[in-house]
Parts: C-alpha cells; structure tokens; sequence
C-alpha cells in the first residue's frame, strides 16, 4: 500500500472526517480542502495505537475565494459550512486563504504573504510534514513535501514560514501528545 493511501484510509478511519469528506464537496467551496491536524494527526494516533479522532480539537477546511475579502463574506461561508455539519458536533473551522494575509500579521507577525490558491495556505504550514491536505471536489490528496517525514514522526521548519518561536511551540506541543516525534534540529 502506498504512504498516499494509508493516508487517505487512516484519515476516513475517522468518523468525522469520512462525514466532512462526504458532506462538503456539495458546498461547492472554490479550491476546498479538509486540511491540518485532522489528518495528520490520525498518522500518528496509528502509531501510537490511539483511536481515530483522539486529540483532534477542530477540523480546518480551507477554501479560496479573492472576489470578495470582506469578514462578510467569509462568514457567510463559515455560516453555510457551520449548517451543515452541525450534525456531527464538532468544530469545523472555515478559512478563506485569500483573507489570511489580512489578519495574521496582527495574530502571529508580519511578514505574510498575500496567497494566490488554498494550496499556498497548506504549504506555508510551519511544520513541513503536516502541510497535507485533501481537495473536497476530488478526493485528491495534496502534500507537496511528501509524505515519509510525516510517517517518521520528523517535525522540520518550514522555509516557507520560517519563525523558529511558532515552529517550536507547535513541535514542542506535538511531542508532548506522540512522544515519538523527533524535531529536525539545525535548521
């Protein structure tokens, strides 16, 4: 079996995922994806032998929409997504990657750059083996760095968002939850 299927198979083994990956397309949000830490995460919940869904607080879905930036908009989205998942109970967090350089310079620093697809957004993940994704029209997995790092358990800096503080929190945070995670040094 190929890294991109167990992927796909481990991250449907997930009620709630499978529900999104069913639900959503039908929305018909513009480059759609079920991306982050409720994929990811279900690697190395295998791993470590714990159920799927375990440590997932929310499910981000990305989209990319540049005709209007208004919060309004992207609310509205929010919205229509919120509706229809409601059944599943859990959060669902909706970005439109055309707005992210609007707000996360206030949030994270500045130094963000205005993205031109939802792919730009997952790339610029700060950890490079969960930058992964799966296009809610296709069903298409997309992980521009691969997947073995991720199966590895290797947390490495991103030099396509380099801010070593972030990063670092964010592996610390991982490693504390799957033990096994190893923090590529000397980046």
């Amino acid at each position: 079996m190929t890294a991109e299927a167990r992927l796909l198979g481990l991250a449907r083994a997930n009620p709630v995922n499978a529900a999104l990956l069913d639900t959503l397309p039908a929305l018909g949000l513009p480059q759609g994806f079920l991306t982050a830490g409720c994929l990811f995460q279900e690697v190395w919940n295998h791993r470590a032998g714990r159920p799927p869904g375990w440590g997932i607080r929310d499910y981000d879905v990305f989209y990319f929409d540049d005709r209007d930036l208004s919060w309004e908009a992207e609310d509205a989205v929010i919205q229509r997504v919120r509706q229809a998942t409601a059944h599943l109970g859990v959060e669902v967090e909706v970005r439109n990657q055309a707005r992210v350089h609007l707000w996360y310079p206030q949030r994270f620093g500045p130094g963000y750059p205005q993205l031109r697809s939802a792919r730009d957004g997952i790339d610029r993940y700060l950890v490079t083996c969960t930058c992964i994704g799966i296009e809610l029209a296709t069903g298409a997995l997309h992980a521009p760095n691969g997947l073995a790092e991720l199966e590895a358990g290797v947390l490495r800096r991103n030099p396509l968002n380099d801010r070593a503080e972030l990063f670092r929190a964010k592996a610390e945070a991982y490693r504390a939850r799957w033990p096994f995670l190893a923090i590529a040094e000397g980046l």
